[in-house]
């Protein structure tokens, strides 16, 4: 059972309110999307930002509202061209939930967002933190929005040590954030919120002396500020071993589009062999091969183990350079296609993969 919440009068909720959005009005970051009433841009600009950085997202969503500058637009592209557009970004599912979600309001809404709380939550891919952001930022109505830096403000301010992790946690923060929002002005409410957190409520080494709410923080009153939040599990990855093949024939190479349920669906890829354990030496790869057979030249080069981190997994990877002789026929089966470094803009690689071709290419430029 939830424990109960703070008895908090309604001086209190608007004396919280008034310090926050006085501070805001001085101290806001200034984003391009902020204001916005687009509905299509807010949610854009929404999706971007999940498990994102600002700085990181900002780019993207420069790009995608140039190049998609309606939700009829985006609903209109191939899904290649918007993966494509995504690339580098990570968390590729949220660039096929957007397009999937853009041809349901282009074909099944006549191209108009819907506009409430719950029929915003239907959309593929959006949760419940992102429907409140795009009601709130977009209609005007009073949901509070909750992420990690509303999650540490308020837990700081009430020193409440409820694992944010769990259901009950996320539960009771979104309770004590619908509390306090301000009805009349919910969409500054909630951007002040997350700058507070952003900017000087941060998980380390927060600003307690220029922070409005500072008088009735609970945790600085108690010096709990650097051991709240709390999370009740540290995350485990696992490890996966990649070997990718870059075979070389004649002046291109082969790539592969990842199909399945793993991670990268649809993005496209090097040949690739995934392993218990770390590739020991090229003795090893060429019993993996063995398809290869004669076409193999004996020259094969193995670039040092890189790291990758995903949120659930940490990709463990090398690259295995070898050539094949000019009469190779790639194995129908795998459904390889056969390009060169030229053609790299007209397909969308994992960012692991994509780091890499680049860095072939720029050693080509440079010979």
């Amino acid at each position: 059972m939830d424990k109960a919440l703070p008895d908090l009068t309604s001086r209190q909720c608007e004396a919280f309110r008034k310090a926050l959005l006085r501070w805001h009005r001085d101290h806001h970051r200034p984003l391009p999307w902020k204001g916005e009433k687009n509905p299509y841009l807010v949610w854009l600009s929404e999706i971007i930002l999940q498990q994102t950085r600002v700085e990181q997202g900002l780019p993207y969503f420069e790009r995608f509202k140039e190049r998609f500058p309606t939700v009829q637009d985006l609903a209109s592209a191939s899904e290649d061209e918007v993966l494509k557009l995504w690339e580098g970004l990570g968390y590729y599912s949220r660039a096929r939930n957007l397009h999937h979600s853009a041809k349901y309001i282009a074909n099944e809404l006549n191209g108009v967002f819907p506009d409430n709380y719950d029929d915003i939550r239907k959309l593929k891919g959006v949760g419940d933190y992102t429907a409140a952001a795009i009601a709130s930022f977009a209609f005007d109505l009073p949901h509070a929005v909750v992420d990690g830096n509303v999650y540490r403000v308020l837990s700081r301010y009430f020193a409440d040590g409820t694992p944010i992790d769990t259901a009950a946690g996320k539960r009771r923060f979104a309770a004590l954030a619908n509390m306090l929002i301000d009805p009349q002005r919910p969409a500054d409410f909630n951007q002040a919120m997350m700058d507070l957190g952003a900017g000087l409520c941060t998980p380390s080494s927060p600003d307690c002396e220029a922070c409005p709410l500072a008088a009735g923080c609970e945790a600085r009153k108690n010096d709990q500020a650097s051991s709240l939040p709390v999370k009740s599990k540290k995350l485990k990855r696992k490890t996966r071993h990649f070997v990718y093949l870059m075979i070389h024939h004649n002046d291109g190479f082969y790539i592969r589009q990842r199909t399945g349920k793993d991670i990268w669906k649809n993005l496209y890829e090097l040949p690739l062999i995934e392993l218990q354990k770390p590739l020991k030496n090229a003795r090893q790869l060429k019993r993996l091969v063995p398809w290869l057979g004669p076409d193999l030249l004996p020259e094969i080069r193995i670039t040092e183990r890189c790291r990758h981190e995903l949120t659930h997994q940490r990709i463990e990877a090398v690259f295995c350079e070898l050539r094949v002789n000019d009469d190779f026929c790639a194995p129908e089966k795998e459904c390889w296609q056969r390009v060169s470094l030229n053609d790299l803009p007209d397909f969308a690689f994992p960012k692991l993969i994509l780091n890499y071709l680049q860095q072939k290419a720029l050693s080509l430029e440079r010979c």
